[in-house]
């Protein structure tokens, strides 16, 4: 009477390394540059939205503050990035 319930056989449980290995059957060969590709562009629309924010400031140097205007006025931005927090971004001027 050890408590283990009707004292059938053990069953195995997989491993960590069996469940993660799972994943590379449904991500296809293209997904990385695709992926890389995306990146790129977000990467490039922020920067020139930020690069607008500046020059709006007349400052030359883009600063954390900048980065915070560009992506809470822009509005797909801020529904993609509404959860992130910027730390050192100020608030936003209510004007």
């Amino acid at each position: 009477m050890s408590g283990r319930g009707s004292g059938g056989k053990a069953k195995a449980k997989p491993n960590r390394a069996q469940i993660i290995l799972v994943y590379n059957s449904l991500v296809g060969a293209g997904a990385p540059l695709y992926l890389t590709a995306v990146l790129d562009y977000l990467a490039a629309e922020v920067l020139e939205l930020v690069g607008n924010a500046a020059l709006d400031n007349k400052r030359t140097r883009i600063i954390l503050l900048h980065l915070l205007l560009a992506i809470r006025n822009e509005d797909e931005l801020n529904k993609l990035l509404s959860g992130v927090t910027i730390a050192q971004g100020d608030v936003l001027p209510n004007i």
